[in-house]
C-alpha cells in the first residue's frame, strides 16, 4: 500500500486544477463556437476534462481522509478553495483574448483556445502515459481514461493549429500571436519543485521535466508544417502551480463558484 503524503496529495490536486481550469476555459465557448462543429468539439472536450478532474478530485478526498481523518467532496475541492489554494498552471487560467482581440473588436480569438490546447495536450499526452504506471493504483486507472482523451484533444488542437498557421494571412497572423502570447507560460510546466520530487521519488507521479525535449520535438514538428515561428525564451516563470496566478483566475473561479457558494449544499 503506498503511504500517503501531503505531496501526493497536492499532486492529485495539482492534476485536477489543470483538468478543472481548462475545462472551465474552454466551457466558455459554449454557444460562441465560431462554426457549429467546433462549438460541440469544444464543449465535447470540456466535459472530457472535469470528467478527469472529478475523478482526481474523489481520488484526493479518499487519500485526505484515509491521510487525517477528514471528510470531503468533489465539490469541497471544486467550489469551497480560494484562488491561492489552487495549484494549476498560469496557462490554463488566462482568458481566450490575445493581444489582436482590440484590434478585431473581440472578447475570445479561437486562435488563443487552439494553441493553449495544443501546449497543454502535448505535455499531458506524455504525463498521463507515465501515470499509468504509477504505484497509486487509481491515479493509474484514472491515467489510462484520461490519455485516450488527452491523445484526441491533441489530435484536434494540432489540425487546427496546423490550419491556421498555414491558412490565409489572417489566420496566420492571429496564430502567431497568440504562440508568442502563451509560449512564455509554459516555462512552468518543466521547472520541478517539492511536490514533484517527492512523488516521483515514490514512484508515485513524474517530473514533467523529464518530457521537454519530446515536447519541444512535438511542437517544433508542428510549428513547422503551420509555418509559425518559435518565439524567443523569455527568463520569467509563471507561479501558478505554487499558488501564484494571475489576476485572471479570481474572476474565473467567481463564475466557476458563485452559484455553489450562494447556496452551500443544495442538492440538485
Amino acid at each position: 500500500m503506498t503511504t500517503i503524503t501531503t505531496e501526493h496529495l497536492a499532486y492529485v490536486l495539482r492534476l485536477a486544477d489543470n483538468a478543472l481550469i481548462l475545462g472551465q476555459r474552454n466551457a466558455q465557448w459554449c454557444g460562441h463556437g465560431p462554426v457549429l462543429e467546433e462549438d460541440i468539439a469544444l464543449a465535447n472536450m470540456s466535459l472530457d476534462l472535469i470528467g478527469q478532474a472529478r475523478m482526481l478530485y474523489s481520488h484526493a478526498a479518499t487519500l485526505e481522509f484515509q491521510a487525517i481523518g477528514v471528510t470531503k467532496t468533489e465539490d469541497d475541492y471544486a467550489y469551497f478553495r480560494n484562488e491561492r489554494e489552487f495549484a494549476n498552471y498560469t496557462l490554463v487560467e488566462l482568458p481566450h483574448f490575445g493581444p489582436l482581440c482590440a484590434a478585431t473588436h473581440a472578447n475570445q480569438d479561437y486562435a488563443v483556445t487552439i494553441v493553449r490546447n495544443f501546449l497543454y495536450a502535448a505535455l499531458m499526452v506524455h504525463v498521463w502515459s507515465a501515470l499509468e504506471a504509477s504505484c497509486d493504483a487509481q491515479l493509474a486507472a484514472i491515467a489510462s481514461k484520461a490519455i485516450k482523451e488527452t491523445r484526441y484533444h491533441l489530435h484536434h488542437a494540432r489540425e487546427w493549429l496546423v490550419r491556421f498557421g498555414d491558412g490565409t494571412d489572417e489566420s496566420h497572423r492571429r496564430a502567431q500571436a497568440a504562440l508568442d502570447f502563451l509560449m512564455p507560460y509554459t516555462r512552468e510546466f518543466f521547472v520541478a519543485d517539492a511536490v514533484e520530487d517527492a512523488v516521483a521519488a515514490a514512484g508515485i507521479g513524474v517530473r514533467a521535466a523529464q518530457f521537454e525535449a519530446a515536447w519541444s520535438d512535438a511542437l517544433a514538428q508542428a510549428l513547422d508544417e503551420a509555418t509559425l515561428v518559435l518565439p524567443a525564451a523569455t527568463q520569467h516563470t509563471s507561479k501558478g502551480k505554487l499558488g501564484e496566478h494571475s489576476e485572471h483566475m479570481g474572476f474565473l473561479l467567481a463564475e466557476l463558484q458563485g452559484l455553489a457558494r450562494q447556496h452551500p449544499g443544495a442538492r440538485w
